[in-house]
């Protein structure tokens, strides 16, 4: 006869070991789910490295646009670092290199974006002084009006 607490024993643990054996699935896909982010990030600075390396250049409101969406990559990047740093032994270098990136990042995409703004606003000033009959002149002037005459006589 098997003794009965020694069978339930055995249940008992295996089942524990079911349980934390699901619990380490688990950890593992939440702890990969950073790779879905920085494939995302590595895609966005290919984008950029390759339109600086290009012979036709971003316009500015494309540029801020693709920093934007690397700045909205990275701020998910510091949420999902901030929340799992712990649970999935995330180094400190790791961390504080991608907290570091972010930020320089974000600095650019505030320096790019107010060019974007100043264009686009240079750009509606020219067309409404193209509409408004402007723009004849030198220098984008309204140009020189009013008459001259020559004198007259012996010449």
């Amino acid at each position: 006869m098997v003794n009965r607490s020694l069978v339930l024993g055995a249940a008992a643990l295996a089942g524990g070991m079911l349980v934390s054996g699901h619990a380490l699935a688990q950890a593992a896909a939440e702890c990969g789910g950073i790779q879905k982010t920085l494939a995302e990030r590595k895609e966005l600075i290919s984008k950029a490295n390759t339109a600086s390396q290009s012979k036709k250049k971003m316009t500015p409101q494309e540029a801020c646009s693709l920093f934007g969406r690397l700045v909205t990559n990275g701020t998910e990047g510091m949420k999902w670092i901030a929340a799992n740093k712990e649970w999935c032994s995330i180094p400190d270098s790791f961390a504080e290199g991608f907290k570091a990136d972010h930020q320089k990042v974000a600095g650019i995409r505030t320096k790019i974006c107010g060019v974007a703004a100043q264009a686009t606003k240079m750009e509606a000033q020219a067309r409404a002084q193209a509409q408004n009959g402007g723009g004849g002149g030198l220098l984008g002037g309204p140009g020189l009006t009013g008459s001259f005459k020559l004198p007259q006589g012996a010449l």
